[in-house]
């Protein structure tokens, strides 16, 4: 994801997320995890859902784009944020759940089953996920960014021959039903 390694793009993204969090997602996945419980954050970007999840769980954040990073990190110095890839997690640390809020919609489909290949290895056994997604149909381009949009099916046919399926379902972040969630277990 080139396009958040410009630094003009990242407070173009930050300006126009501002007013929106995940506080309703970790609530989620609050209901399927302890508390102290290890969370891996993929595309923390500017940090928000790293501060709310970090005021139950044991958190990484983790970004691809070393600009997200480094500016958490300016600000957060003692916080525990590495860069990391989506699609390979090329880590050797462990956790007990993964999250993410909108942004495994930017990898291909291609790439988002091989993450989520990926992650099982970096997901405990009985270790939970929670993604989220804009709902909808097909794949585009637009500043060199990719977008895939998901139908419940569609999530369901790429992550139950590796995951059992807790739930999912949809909500309203901008327009009615625009988003979907999904919580998975790593059973093995």
């Amino acid at each position: 994801m080139s396009y958040y390694d410009d630094k003009k793009n990242v407070e173009q993204y930050i300006e126009m997320a501002d007013g929106y969090d995940g506080a309703m997602l970790i609530d989620i996945l609050r209901q399927n995890l302890v508390d102290d419980a290890s969370v891996l954050e993929l595309g923390m970007g500017p940090g928000k859902d790293y501060l709310l999840l970090s005021q139950h769980f044991k958190v990484t954040g983790s970004d691809s784009s070393s600009v997200f990073v480094e500016r958490f990190l300016a600000s957060h110095p003692k916080a525990d944020v590495i860069q990391l890839d989506a699609v390979t997690m090329k880590t050797e640390r462990q956790f007990d759940a993964i999250y993410s809020n909108k942004v495994l919609y930017h990898l291909t489909r291609d790439e988002l089953a091989q993450s989520l290949q990926a992650q099982k290895s970096v997901l405990k056994p009985g270790g939970v996920a929670l993604h989220s997604f804009w709902h909808g149909e097909g794949d585009e381009e637009m500043h060199g960014l990719h977008f895939s949009y998901y139908t419940d099916e569609q999530l369901r046919e790429i992550v139950q021959p590796q995951y059992e399926i807790v739930k999912i379902a949809r909500y309203t972040e901008m327009e009615t039903d625009d988003s979907l969630y999904i919580v998975l277990k790593n059973g093995a």
